[in-house]
């Protein structure tokens, strides 16, 4: 087993926030018209000249294992890799348990295997940007070539990822469920949200959000914060988009030890694309049903022997099904690699965001169902319900490897900048003539600065293997919250309208109540953690590490001038054991911790009450098995039990105290497929069973209560069917169970079962051309929730066309 890191892994006043929610979208249109021509004239042929990459100008691998024809590891083989007579080759030899590693750029290298007494063996890989191979060469005894070329194909299989443990690791050899959604999968089901991507997720839900945020539940546990970037946290609430994304990995249960506080159901972390050394160019248009249009851009660029550069750009206007709902937004994300030595790289990347949509709550319910309306129909006054998000975010990272010892180096700082306003729905008359109607604005500025250092050695000690990580993260973030509540007539908090038209455009004036938000609030973190992965045997591996946080929160209250602070000293463990029967299949077992402050994930809740509560806890344990049939298609399952303790709850001797006797436990299965079944059938999918429960009562819930959004049965299943050389047929089937809206249980969200289809044809291997059908069978349906009276109806039927081309 090999391991390396190749991841890309005096409080201000209101006003601020005033003056920037007068700021329109006209100048920004403008200027990002200036930059898609920018863009589109880096697609012209005659950009730049591509260049030789020299070996080792890439985050790209290749390691493997070498055995004899009996399946015995080869101790002291030599390993060469060549790519072209005028790069040196790198080689290596296999250490004492066969395993070997060679950091290589793009393009087709021969790997050539040599030891006295066996035969020599060559493979033949193409290496994409990016591409990381693991191999396991067998040397004959007769003499034998074996020539296997990799094709840069579409894949739904992803066989490694680092930010399980920090080091490149199998998943086979991660004692953890962990999901991966391949920019390929993206691609062909036109996905364009955190959403669309853990649709086909088990065990994971993306819940309404207010919808202005991407907000999910994990294992039963709802978490609008627990995103990341490259392993560096991204916990602002806003809409993410994926067009500089090579993958979205979802790591479930609790995750501390790698990624600190929160993380309590799981992570979802995003991996961006990086600049390498192939030139790359690549154009996207859509089109289709509700005014759907959007364009998408990416460019690579190698600048010379250790420089390289790309550019993913994006912009979208587009309209819904829902009535007056509409969205404009536009993304740039430049990257910059630099490979000073064969031993040191260094990453630059940098993304702008701005999203301007229509906010839109939904629809109500009614006598415990999601009232019967069209799914077009809007609630509120769309022409006063803006939301907008600006987001800048930048990072550094930089790897050194010095023989067994890898050295990496992350900082990423960010500023985001959201508003929004909302009409809610609210409860319907008893004989269903008129809904209750209700606003408020609410704005959010934010400044992200976290740093991660780590360490990793690799070495043997005695007859074991062991992968030591030792690492460092400091961060800061400092937020600014305020909220007004909606008086209509400057008096009332809330009018009723009829329902048969309840689009409204009365007079509001906005202004805060006696508990709107206005505050300030500045987080620090120190952590330390360590970690070793050892492999005991072919057959035994472990997994054991802990980190230790310090969590300080200073909290300033802008309306009474109250200052709190709350520190807390989290430790976190986590133990994982995986043994492998044969080498296609592992069984594992793992133990995991993680911890939730008390002002909340999004540090809202600080009070004089709940600055002396401690954090929750969240204790997780867990079965599986991951098995790959071949090297093209592998099965995971796990069993889990997530409990979730120190939940607040009201002292029932004393109703003005609150005590931490509250708590929740989620228990599930989830079984997952992912890769080819055969050269032309490509799949991906799964199955989650789930209950989720409140076992001890708390403030929100009595106990024995089902907790919110979280279905007992979820299925979906993607098939991507090569039916000729040039066309393709892709066939979807998504399906869930009933749920209750909200932890309340008195609205039920019914179960539904949903078809989607595709065709895909390439003109040539450059331009390709696909039509996705959702909702074939254009069945109502209704998504998720935010309340009981914020209710998300599903898309009726709808075609989108999107052409891609390459340069």
């Amino acid at each position: 087993m090999s391991y390396i890191d190749c991841s890309t892994p005096g409080a201000p006043q209101s006003s601020l926030f005033r003056t920037s929610q007068l700021n329109g979208t006209a100048g920004r249109t403008r200027s990002f018209s200036a930059l898609m021509l920018a863009a589109v004239a880096l697609v012209a042929p005659h950009a730049m000249s591509a260049h030789e990459p020299p070996a080792a100008a890439s985050g790209a691998r290749i390691e493997g294992r070498v055995t004899d024809p009996a399946g015995a590891v080869i101790a002291g083989a030599q390993v060469r890799a060549s790519l072209s007579r005028r790069v040196p080759p790198v080689s290596t030899t296999t250490d004492n348990r066969g395993v070997f590693q060679l950091p290589v750029s793009p393009g087709t290298w021969i790997v050539t295997v040599s030891m006295p007494g066996f035969a020599e063996t060559r493979r033949q890989l193409a290496v994409g940007v990016e591409a990381i191979f693991s191999v396991d060469i067998e040397l004959p005894l007769a003499a034998i070539d074996i020539a296997l070329v990799v094709q840069e194909s579409p894949d739904y299989l992803a066989a490694a990822a680092s930010s399980a443990t920090r080091t490149l690791t199998a998943l086979q050899d991660i004692p953890q469920s962990v999901s991966i959604v391949t920019k390929e999968l993206m691609q062909d089901q036109l996905m364009m949200s955190i959403g669309d991507v853990v649709r086909y997720v088990p065990g994971i839900s993306a819940v309404q959000g207010e919808n202005n945020r991407d907000q999910v539940v994990i294992r039963g546990n709802n978490s609008s914060a627990d995103f990341f970037l490259n392993g560096l946290r991204d916990d602002v609430q806003y809409f993410r988009d994926l067009y500089n994304l090579e993958r979205v990995e979802a790591l479930k249960g609790p995750n501390a030890m790698i990624f600190g506080r929160g993380g309590g159901g799981g992570v979802i972390n995003r991996v961006s694309k990086e600049a390498g050394f192939a030139p790359l160019r690549e154009l996207t248009i859509q089109g289709g049903g509700f005014g759907h249009k959007r364009i998408a851009g990416d460019i690579n660029q190698p600048l010379n022997r250790w420089a390289a550069f790309r550019l993913n750009s994006m912009y979208e206007n587009s309209g819904s099904f829902r009535n007056f709902v509409n969205l404009e937004r536009y993304g740039l994300s430049p990257t910059l690699t630099l490979t000073p030595s064969s031993s040191t790289g260094i990453r630059i990347s940098y993304e702008h965001l701005s999203d301007h949509r229509i906010g839109d709550r939904g629809v109500p319910s009614f006598r415990g169902r999601p009232v019967n309306v069209a799914p077009s129909a809007y609630f509120g006054n769309p022409a006063a319900s803006p939301v907008r998000a600006g987001v800048d975010v930048g990072s550094v990272s930089a790897e050194h490897q010095r023989g067994r010892l890898n050295l990496r180096n992350r900082t990423l700082f960010g500023g985001y900048d959201r508003f929004y306003v909302n009409y809610v729905p609210g409860t319907l008359s008893a004989d269903q003539s008129r809904v209750a109607l209700s606003a408020y604005d609410n704005a959010t500025q934010r400044v992200n600065f976290f740093n991660q250092t780590d360490a990793v050695y690799a070495r043997s000690l005695g007859f074991t293997r062991h992968t030591f990580l030792v690492g460092a993260e400091v961060g800061r973030q400092i937020t600014d919250n305020l909220r007004n509540t909606g008086y209509f007539d400057n008096t009332a908090l809330s009018i009723t309208a009829p329902f048969t038209q309840p689009v409204i455009n009365h007079p509001i004036t906005f202004r805060q109540s006696a508990t709107d938000a206005n505050n300030h609030i500045r987080t620090t973190v120190a952590a330390t953690y360590v970690q070793d992965q050892i492999e005991l045997s072919r057959h035994v591996q472990v997994v054991a590490g802990l980190r230790f946080d310090r969590f300080d929160l200073n909290y300033f209250n802008n309306r009474n001038r109250d200052m709190l602070r709350r520190t807390d000293h989290l430790l976190s463990p986590r133990l994982g054991l995986v043994v492998k029967p044969v080498a296609a299949l592992s069984l594992y077992g793992s133990y995991s911790v993680s911890y939730l402050p008390s002002s909340g994930d999004q540090f809202a809740s600080l009070t004089t009450i709940t600055q002396q509560v401690k954090p929750e806890q969240f204790m997780n344990y867990e079965v599986g098995a991951k098995w790959e049939a071949n090297r093209n298609i592998f099965f995971t399952a796990a069993l889990y039990q997530l409990d979730r303790t120190n939940t607040r709850s009201v002292d029932p001797n004393d109703p003005t105290r609150i005590v931490q006797t509250g708590s929740q436990r989620s228990r599930g299965l989830e079984l997952g497929i992912n890769g080819r079944l055969t050269r032309r059938w490509q799949v991906s999918g799964g199955y989650a069973l789930q209950e989720a429960v409140v076992t001890s009562a708390t403030t929100a819930a009595r106990a024995g209560a089902h907790v919110e959004q979280v279905p007992r049965h979820s299925f979906s299943f993607w098939n991507n069917v090569q039916l000729r050389p040039r066309l393709g047929l892709g066939l979807g089937l998504l399906n869930r169970s009933d749920m209750y809206a909200t932890i309340d249980n008195t609205v039920t969200l019914p179960s539904y079962t949903r078809a989607d289809a595709a065709l895909f044809y390439s003109f040539t291997d450059k331009l390709r051309l696909q039509a996705n059908l959702e909702n074939l069978t254009n069945r109502r349906y209704f998504l998720n929730a935010h309340t009981n009276t914020n209710i998300s109806p599903g898309s009726p039927r709808v075609l989108r066309v999107g052409l891609t081309m390459r340069f």
